[in-house]
């Protein structure tokens, strides 16, 4: 069997993964399409005539209060909410990986001391606290719900990076590269970087899911993405009064968002599995 059939077979060998990348690509498809087309005008608004209409060949989803359809607005809150996260994961692991593998480098001095105790400051503080008395200094935006998020998201790819980084120092291979030559910041990214590849993955996908998960409710509190930008969180608010008189209102952004964050978690439960040799070997 060639490596590419062997690597094929490991991935579909994966039902976590399977699954877990089948749900993230609908989401995906689907904030890709509004761009080009919805089956409605999305901005449309006050068209009272239509309003809390239910599931139906016409509208799918149903319709909301101001009679906007229910799955164009799913379609373009899923654009908000996906790069929200992704460039909030963006900014962590750009910024966090670095300082990760400078703090490996330096263990045990000052540089070491100071980006452990600001991290360990960070996360003294839960991270929605965070964003919401980020976004609400700065004003509720799109992008202020991205460098909040951002923010929490570099001590955490900071410590992991760090911790996969000092496994790797004492290694024989770090010691001839030393040897040879070689600086602390050459070895961090030509040795120590791509060793710890996999990590960073499956931490950065799970890092997704849970910034889909901060966006969604910094919009619930009205902290996010503002109208007329369509947003999950903000659809399942606008929802509450509505909860009894037509549940589909909510039913079907909180599936959204249910479905995206377990297929992101699936995907990195199998990203995981695939990365490990030592859970492959149990047969998982």
């Amino acid at each position: 069997m060639t490596e590419e059939g062997s690597a094929l077979r490991t991935v579909f060998g994966s039902r976590s993964l399977v699954i877990g990348l089948a749900l993230t690509f609908i989401a995906v498809a689907a904030a890709l399409l509004s761009f080009v087309w919805t089956p409605y005008d999305h901005t449309l608004a006050n068209n009272i005539a239509n309003k809390l209409q239910t599931p139906s060949a016409q509208h799918w989803f149903g319709t909301d209060q101001l009679g906007r359809d229910i799955l164009s607005m799913i379609m373009v809150g899923a654009r908000t909410s996906i790069a929200v996260a992704f460039v909030a994961v963006g900014i962590g692991m750009g910024l966090g990986v670095p300082l990760g593998l400078a703090a490996a480098a330096r263990r045990g001095g000052w540089l070491d001391e100071v980006i452990m105790r600001t991290n360990d400051l960070i996360f003294a503080f839960p991270s929605l606290l965070i964003a919401i008395m980020i976004t609400a200094i700065f004003g509720p935006s799109a992008v202020n719900a991205i460098i909040a998020i951002g923010i929490f998201n570099i001590p955490v790819f900071a410590r992991l990076t760090r911790a996969g980084a000092l496994s790797l120092w004492t290694k024989d291979y770090i010691l001839s590269a030393r040897v040879a030559g070689k600086g602390p910041a050459r070895i961090s990214f030509e040795h120590i970087l791509p060793n710890i590849t996999n990590l960073l993955i499956v931490q950065g996908t799970i890092q997704f899911s849970l910034g889909i998960l901060a966006e969604s409710a910094l919009s619930f509190v009205g902290l996010g993405a503002q109208p007329p930008t369509p947003s999950w969180g903000r659809m399942l608010t606008d929802s509450q009064t509505l909860i009894y008189i037509a549940p589909h209102t909510a039913l079907f952004p909180g599936f959204a968002i249910l479905l995206t964050v377990l297929g992101l978690n699936l995907a990195g439960d199998g990203l995981r599995d695939i990365f490990d040799p030592r859970i492959r070997r149990t047969g998982r």
